[in-house]
């Protein structure tokens, strides 16, 4: 009897579990996209297709044509989401840079150093020799790449201005020892043409430029060496960062110093790494300043976002927990003519808007 009991109990557990429904399969995770290295083919992804809200696409776009935007793009796993252009600027226009270039001069860096020219723990002058700063020899050997790369040089930041002549840097500060935002960073395009024995532009071009598909040139502008490309361009460049320095299997940066690039380098400046700006810190400090200001330089902003930010609002944001890139070129939204304005944390009412 109980053989025939356990028989039928186990007809009847098989014919419950071939009656339920199959649990789904789990949903793919989407790879990252990188556009071909050449012509205009580049994935798109809809915004209805990431579920978000079409409704709040056309006020973003308004407040940006608003805040004289020339150039706007969203990647979202290296697909474009939202790609707009105003005021006459297209797809095939240049348009600088500014500071959002000095990005490109740490990638370079640390490329320089990935291929064994140089190390960024490794004093100034040992690439550049004696004298490029008119400080005492003793303070000027306590500079290193890396007080550039995290704007610790010690250097004079307002009184001199943007040169970077010997006789405009002059001693503040023994290098480390405080931050303050100075164009001294520029001279590491001249160690790196020292280090590799070649011109910077030439340089970037074979190990940056044509490895990720990017257009554009640089140009002296007084005492600043600035980058110029399309829209597209710094996206790419955004992605390229996004992915740790990888290119679809190539390596261009290797990944430690890519993450050393983007977290904070220092004690004095929480949201400062290697010439890129970090969202989410505790405090923060602002160009021509030493004040310390408390929260995130972005508060609408999400907290693992980090940026390139140049004068006039040109603008890279990286943010790893969406894998979104979002890039703004243009004019200056409010007249205001800092990296940093209160552009920034609209505009990313805005965008948040769209997901929220």
């Amino acid at each position: 009897m109980s053989k025939i009991f356990y028989s039928l109990l186990i007809v009847l557990l098989c014919a419950s579990c071939s009656s339920e429904s199959p649990a789904p399969p789990p949903s793919p995770v989407e790879s990252m996209y990188f556009p071909p290295l050449s012509g205009t083919a580049w994935e798109t992804k809809s915004v209805a297709d990431l579920g978000w809200k079409q409704a709040a696409v056309q006020p973003l776009l308004d407040y940006l044509e608003l805040k004289k935007s020339k150039g706007f793009i969203i990647l979202v796993n290296g697909r474009i989401v939202i790609e707009k252009y105003f005021n006459g600027h297209s797809a095939t226009t240049n348009w600088y840079w500014a500071s959002a270039g000095k990005t490109l001069t740490a990638t370079m860096t640390g490329i320089a150093q990935q291929e064994g020219f140089l190390n960024i723990n490794t004093k100034v002058s040992d690439y550049l020799g004696t004298g490029w700063t008119s400080e005492p020899l003793a303070k000027e050997n306590l500079i290193t790449n890396k007080h550039l790369l995290t704007m610790t040089s010690g250097i004079e930041d307002i009184a001199n201005g943007d040169a970077v002549n010997p006789a405009s840097l002059t001693y503040n500060a023994d290098a480390g020892t405080r931050w303050a935002y100075h164009n001294v960073y520029v001279k590491l395009q001249d160690v790196i043409a020292k280090a590799t024995n070649q011109s910077f532009e030439n340089y970037f071009n074979a190990k940056l430029k044509t490895k990720i598909g990017m257009d554009g040139l640089w140009f002296t502008s007084g005492n600043n060496e600035v980058y110029w490309s399309t829209t597209r361009s710094m996206a790419r460049f955004g992605l390229l960062i996004l992915n740790k320095g990888k290119w679809e299997n190539s390596s261009i940066l290797n990944e430690t110093y890519c993450s050393e690039a983007t977290n904070t380098s220092q004690n004095i400046n929480l949201s400062y790494g290697y010439l890129w700006w970090l969202n989410g810190k505790s405090s923060y400090r602002l160009p021509q300043s030493q004040v310390q200001l408390p929260g995130s330089i972005i508060p609408s902003g999400h907290n693992d976002m980090f940026m390139a930010l140049g004068k006039n609002d040109q603008k890279i944001y990286v943010v790893p927990s969406k894998k979104m890139v979002v890039i703004r070129m243009g004019d200056a939204a409010d007249n205001v003519n800092l990296a940093l304005s209160d552009f920034d944390n609209v505009l990313w009412q805005k965008i948040n808007a769209l997901y929220q």
